[in-house]
């Protein structure tokens, strides 16, 4: 019994600042990039929420997805941050698990909500006269409860599983925060069926989703294709390929983690497709959907109008 140690000792991460030479600008960066998430989120969930011209369900199931990327990049980032800044890179057996079980309730909601909200857009391009029916406020809100509902699902299954395995005596993890695979490489025991379980799981939360975004987004450019106003048609086209290429990002980098075999892995490659989807996406998720939308920048002007008339700068001294 001396190949493991199960008892809840701490982990160490051997993280993304491994080269002293450029430790501080991957620093920097993550630090600017998380930063940006966490103000541009914030700031589309304010204006959703206090604007009425974006009460509508497509908004809506924005401020979810604003919501659900603050709370999953604060999950991983300010802790490898403070651990850059302390010169520490452990973790608790309890921490990691909290970490594991709300990165995957996290990141599983938004799989689900990405893919219904791709169904949103076809039903109000493609079935306009439908849209008050089929989006209605009941259906936004079960498809709210029904993404965080398959999230937990997963969490709840996948982590216990992942952390009751016997880990090897070394605890370092060749990753940045506490991600299945990365976890799975420490354990001292057959993990055979446990992958296959992951796998299917994948499948039901990655390839689904994924499929319902790639067939929506060929109805939906099937039918702008026919549009008879060619600056409509290029603005859709510009609207429609930014939203597939964050998309794109998101689902590909976690298919790749998840779903490719690990003889075609390098822990190297495994960190940067995590940085996709973990760090960059919930920064360019506001970005793309909704800071270069008419909407929203409207939104924008009239918030910032009623700050200016609630403070008047005044001119006398």
């Amino acid at each position: 019994m001396e190949g493991y140690n199960a008892s809840s000792t701490d982990f160490t991460f051997l993280g993304l600042f491994n080269t002293e030479e450029t430790s501080g600008l991957v620093f920097a960066t993550i630090s600017v990039i998380f930063l940006t998430a966490l103000v541009a989120n914030g700031i589309m969930i304010f204006l959703i929420h206090t604007d009425p011209h974006l009460h509508t369900p497509m908004y809506f199931l924005l401020s979810h997805l604003s919501f659900i990327d603050m709370m999953y990049i604060s999950t991983i980032v300010p802790k490898m941050l403070i651990d850059y800044l302390l010169g520490q890179r452990t973790i608790s057996f309890v921490g990691c698990t909290a970490q594991h079980f709300l990165y995957l309730t996290l990141v599983g909601a938004e799989f689900f909500l990405l893919g219904l909200m791709a169904y949103d857009r076809y039903v109000a391009i493609c079935n306009p006269l439908r849209y008050p029916v089929l989006m209605s406020r009941r259906i936004c809100w079960i498809i709210i409860a029904g993404s965080w509902f398959g999230g937990s699902l997963d969490g709840f299954l996948l982590t216990p599983i992942t952390m009751s395995f016997p880990f090897c005596s070394s605890r370092e993890i060749n990753h940045f925060f506490c991600e299945a695979p990365a976890v799975l490489k420490l354990a001292c025991a057959d993990t055979a069926l446990y992958e296959t379980v992951m796998y299917v799981c994948c499948v039901l939360m990655l390839l689904i989703p994924f499929s319902v975004v790639i067939a929506s987004y060929a109805r939906i450019l099937a039918t702008v294709y026919h549009m008879s106003s060619v600056e409509g048609r290029k603005k859709a086209f510009a609207t429609c390929s930014s939203h597939m290429t964050v998309v794109t990002l998101f689902y590909g980098a976690a298919i790749y983690t998840y779903m490719v075999p690990h003889s075609y892995h390098s822990p190297s490659q495994d960190k940067i497709f995590s940085v996709f989807y973990t760090i960059l996406t919930p920064m360019l998720n506001p970005l793309i959907y909704s800071m270069r939308n008419k909407d929203v920048a409207g939104a924008l002007r009239r918030a910032l109008g009623r700050f200016k008339s609630s403070h008047p700068v005044s001119g006398d001294f």
